[in-house]
């Protein structure tokens, strides 16, 4: 059946879903009733349409700017810097961390290609003087990629009067913060130390 193969393909797509995963998600959509299959369907629709990237941080967000960098009881002396978007989730989660973010949308990687001027450093420097910061706390992931971008974000910020720091240890090596829970996130950030 050529339309159960194509959903199955393109629910195999998602990442961590195998195809015997997949298969199971389609199986389950064609026993439902049809309404869960059109509102799922009118999810993702709207998803693709109405969340996009906050112009200030990067995170995700369906208004502008997002509720973080708008709302009035942030702290903005204090910037939490992170990989992606769902690291701003990540954190949020934890309760522990009551500033601002700044999405890089990635890490340098040079044996990927991928240098300081693709990640949103200028932007970063930006807000780092429009808003006075005192602080930056690198929430990179603790992996090669993540350290060599901590290392070149405080060499970048070495003539600034800002204070660079990193979430201290409890994040495994080579871990991911997106799978991180909540009390090893907030001991992580009362323990940060600098870089």
């Amino acid at each position: 059946m050529k339309t159960l193969d194509d959903t199955v393909n393109l629910l195999s797509r998602l990442p961590g879903i195998g195809k015997k995963t997949a298969s199971r998600m389609a199986f389950y959509i064609l026993r439902s009733n049809y309404d869960f299959a059109e509102a799922l369907a009118e999810s993702i629709r709207q998803l693709k349409s109405v969340v996009h990237f906050c112009p200030e941080c990067g995170s995700y967000t369906e208004t502008d700017p997002c509720p973080i960098c708008s709302s009035p009881l942030r702290d903005k002396s204090i910037i939490c810097v992170v990989e992606q978007p769902q690291d701003v989730l990540t954190i949020e989660a934890s309760q522990e961390f009551h500033g601002l973010y700044h999405v890089l949308g990635g890490l340098i990687s040079p044996l990927d290609g991928v240098g300081p001027e693709a990640l949103t450093l200028d932007l970063l420097q930006k807000r780092v003087q429009r808003l006075q910061v005192k602080e930056l706390v690198i929430a990179t992931n603790p992996t090669v990629e993540g350290d060599t971008t901590a290392l070149y974000i405080k060499k970048l910020f070495a003539e600034y009067s800002v204070s660079v720091t990193k979430l201290a240890t409890g994040i495994p090596f080579g871990g991911d913060l997106e799978y991180a829970d909540r009390i090893t996130l907030a001991h992580s950030f009362r323990g940060r130390i600098a870089l």
